[in-house]
């Protein structure tokens, strides 16, 4: 029998899940509040078109209040048995009260970090997953579909109970500022001496047999091939939040983050003075994540 779950939110990363999903063999039914992407016209409608049996419903929206709306709602449609499936970048501490909420109707909850991006159609997501075993076991057959190909253990982690996968995922993307920080950094100062006059094609020879080589530095060197001066892109750099949240964990936990703080704080310095660096981060969050840039010269 072919599986068959709901999805809300087919945003840039719903979407692409979806259409993922489907070539893998899961058959989805999406919400989305663009009519022009939705398959169904509610999250009501979305719940009726599953079958009879357990009823797997992944949210893919943005965090904070319209996670927590969609997630009551959910409960209020749902039965017992049921699981709700929490694919977005929530704060751990948000998964303890949506479990609970969720367990007196006997519906199931499992918190998912999800890494990949716009790419992850093609390459698969990076998957960390919070939950009971059981419910992991059962939804499975989603996560293989999703995740890489090869090894499970290389795309997949049960991470542990409720708000495990959030977390991890967190601190996953505390890391990656880290590391983007690092490879801009040295860009920037590779551009800032005429010894070097080939700036892109030095880092393009890092990507393979380095110790620095990575998935990011490809995206940095793809970056520069479609922009060689980043001209069309501002030094103004977002952060998503979870960046905060890292640095808050080190905090209160006592652990020194002494990378990803700086990492951090360096994002707040973009908005304040013209840097190369930050024009190297920006452009590398638009490669990965598809994320939003600010034009050179716009405000």
């Amino acid at each position: 029998m072919v599986m068959h779950i709901g999805l809300v939110g087919l945003g840039k990363m719903g979407a692409n899940m979806r259409t993922r999903l489907r070539a893998g063999g899961i058959e989805v039914t999406g919400f989305d509040r663009n009519p022009e992407v939705s398959d169904v016209a509610s999250i009501a409608e979305l719940v009726a078109a599953l079958p009879a049996g357990r009823r797997f419903v992944w949210v893919m929206v943005p965090a904070g209040d319209v996670t927590r709306g969609v997630v009551t709602e959910l409960g209020d449609l749902l039965a017992e048995g049921d699981v709700v499936i929490e694919g977005g970048n929530s704060h751990f501490s948000d998964d303890a009260a949506h479990a609970a909420q969720l367990a007196p109707r006997g519906v199931g909850y499992l918190d998912v970090g999800v890494s990949g991006g716009v790419w992850g159609l093609e390459n698969g997501y990076g998957l960390m997953v919070g939950g009971d075993t059981a419910l992991v076991e059962a939804a499975m057959p989603v996560f293989d579909v999703l995740r890489p190909e090869g090894p499970r253990d290389e795309g997949f982690v049960h991470a542990g109970a409720v708000g495990a996968g959030h977390y991890a995922k967190m601190v996953h993307n505390g890391i990656e500022y880290g590391l983007m920080q690092a490879y801009a950094e040295g860009y920037e100062l590779l551009e800032a001496k005429d010894i070097v006059t080939d700036v892109p094609g030095t880092l393009k020879a890092w990507t393979r047999g380095t110790v620095v080589r990575s998935w990011l530095l490809e995206l940095l060197v793809k970056a520069l091939e479609e922009d060689p001066e980043l001209g069309e892109i501002s030094d103004w750099v977002e952060d998503s939040g979870e960046g905060r949240w890292t640095v808050d964990e080190a905090i209160d936990s006592a652990v020194p983050l002494p990378v990803i703080s700086a990492a951090l704080f360096a994002r707040f310095a973009s908005r304040q003075g013209a840097s190369p660096a930050m024009k190297a981060v920006a452009a590398l969050r638009q490669q990965f994540g598809g994320h939003a840039v600010k034009p050179a010269g716009g405000s």
